[in-house]
């Protein structure tokens, strides 16, 4: 199951089925759960942490030290979930002592060719991140959002759960749930109704967003004036609560 040419550091963890292919590195400090499938020409290093049944491809880079002038090469940690598919060249980074020490990817994503997850990213479950998306430091990804190929995101920017990037947008300010994004720098272009289809919104559900994204995000209202607005919609529906709550947790201001 491990080719005779990778070479594993004896701390190492790695569970009886977990299959490395030829010339890749594991380094010290790195658990590896089972029924993963690490490619030929992987370099992982930690501590990192990653899951059961994860396929990731050659070429890879996971876990390396942060790409920050202040990391010192303290013990930060890199913790991967389960079923994530890691297509080639992708690159995740440990943390930095900054923030809460860890780089977290949940479950179920998929990373295309090219992608990077700097430091200190917190990123949820069923992601999709196109060939060449970048996120900087600290950046915070939620459930089933879309990154297109080539999106960049500013550190400490937070995106929504159901978000949608168009190619090569580039996000430097929140992006509220549900919402789709475009251009160079991002503006808000719509709802997502399609992706909210797909996942068993009701029809009522989409509605109800679409009319709370026009009042918060495209009326361009004062936010207490807007708020009131939307207070009646927030009411009946969790699913927008859940967007106005994101809006008003925003410490960098939302696209608009």
């Amino acid at each position: 199951m491990i080719h005779q040419t990778a070479i594993i550091d004896s701390s190492a963890k790695i569970a009886d089925d977990v299959e490395i292919g030829p010339y890749s590195i594991i380094g010290a400090d790195v658990e590896i759960g089972a029924g993963t499938w690490v490619g030929p020409h992987v370099v992982i290093n930690g501590p990192t942490k990653i899951g059961r049944d994860n396929r990731i491809f050659q070429f890879a880079s996971i876990g390396e030290q942060p790409q920050d002038l202040k990391y010192k090469g303290q013990p930060t940690r890199l913790e991967i979930g389960d079923r994530n598919t890691i297509r080639e060249y992708v690159t995740f980074n440990r943390a930095t002592v900054e923030d809460a020490g860890t780089t977290r990817i949940g479950n179920d994503n998929l990373f295309m060719a090219y992608v990077h997850v700097a430091h200190d990213c917190q990123l949820g479950n069923h992601l999709v991140l196109a060939n060449g998306a970048t996120l900087a430091g600290h950046v915070k990804v939620s459930d089933h959002a879309i990154l297109g190929g080539f999106t960049l995101v500013h550190q400490f920017s937070r995106i929504g759960a159901h978000c949608l990037t168009s190619m090569g947008s580039a996000v430097n300010r929140d992006v509220p749930p549900y919402v789709i994004v475009s251009g160079n720098y991002a503006k808000p272009i719509g709802v997502n109704k399609e992706g909210l289809k797909r996942r068993g919104f009701s029809s009522e559900a989409i509605r109800a967003i679409q009319n709370a994204y026009k009042i918060m995000v495209r009326s361009h209202k004062p936010r207490d004036e807007a708020l009131q607005e939307v207070q009646s919609i927030v009411e009946q529906y969790d699913e927008v609560k859940q967007f106005v709550d994101f809006i008003l947790a925003s410490e960098r201001g939302i696209v608009r």
